[in-house]
């Protein structure tokens, strides 16, 4: 329970609450892999919803945006999600380690990105791109996970223009539907244990609640700082996995 309330409250803030949640899941007696990843999506998808709704409310971001990349990302979810059991998860990690240092040095050198919604592209061009990245990452929020929520956000942010703020609460609308596709294709499978899924979303929920109200209260500044600390916290967790998997 307490597992899943932090998981949850990082998430809302800023992604990667399954940084958190999914090694505690793999530590349960008698879990496979799989049925980890597919029980933790089940317990994230109460608390993505939970925030996801917080955010609608207090931020009213522009769905003209969201709900395409949400609707693509669910789709590419589902087919990450299906042939997460045919590659191994040392495929990715390295590339994803790397990419998280670019994005962290990316944002560290530029002190007042996503302070301000300042758009980079229109029409179009904006639509196309936010579609091919919701495509991307929800590819890799079926595959793997963790960190899928400040992948959504840097992404919006530093290619589409978007603040911290109005970035994290799209971001939210496009990981509910990413988890909901990988969560039905690890359904119709059979690897959702519903039981323990159950008790991580009503955690999730609570974490998911809180942590959507103290980014909308705080603001972009104080997503920034969180986004650092869990993006630094990727980095080093997977780069372990990296080095003691050699």
């Amino acid at each position: 329970m307490v597992t899943g309330l932090a998981a949850g409250f990082i998430d809302a803030v800023v992604g990667g609450g399954g940084l958190l949640q999914l090694p505690v899941t793999l530590m349960i007696p008698g879990l496979s892999p799989v049925q980890a990843l597919a029980t933790n999506k089940m317990g994230s998808v109460f608390g993505t919803a939970t925030s996801a709704v917080t955010f609608y409310r207090r931020v009213r971001p522009d769905l003209r945006t969201a709900l395409p990349m949400a609707a693509v990302a669910a789709l590419a979810a589902g087919g990450g999600a299906a042939v997460a059991a045919a590659l191994p998860e040392s495929v990715f990690t390295p590339i994803i380690v790397l990419a998280l240092i670019a994005v962290l040095v990316f944002t560290v050198a530029r002190p007042s990105m996503g302070q301000l919604t300042e758009l980079r592209h229109a029409g179009a061009h904006h639509y196309a791109r936010a579609v091919a990245l919701g495509a991307l990452i929800g590819f890799y929020d079926g595959v793997m996970g963790p960190g899928t929520g400040s992948f959504l956000i840097i992404a919006l942010v530093s290619v589409l223009g978007y603040s911290f703020l109005e970035a994290s609460a799209k971001a939210k609308i496009v990981n509910l539907a990413t988890n909901l596709g990988a969560l039905a294709v690890f359904a119709a499978h059979g690897s959702v244990l519903w039981g323990l899924g159950l008790v991580l979303g009503l955690s999730n929920m609570t974490g998911g609640y809180l942590g959507a109200r103290t980014a909308v209260a705080l603001g972009s500044s104080f997503i920034r700082v969180v986004f650092f600390v869990v993006v630094t916290a990727l980095i080093v967790k997977l780069g372990w996995d990296v080095v003691s998997g050699l």
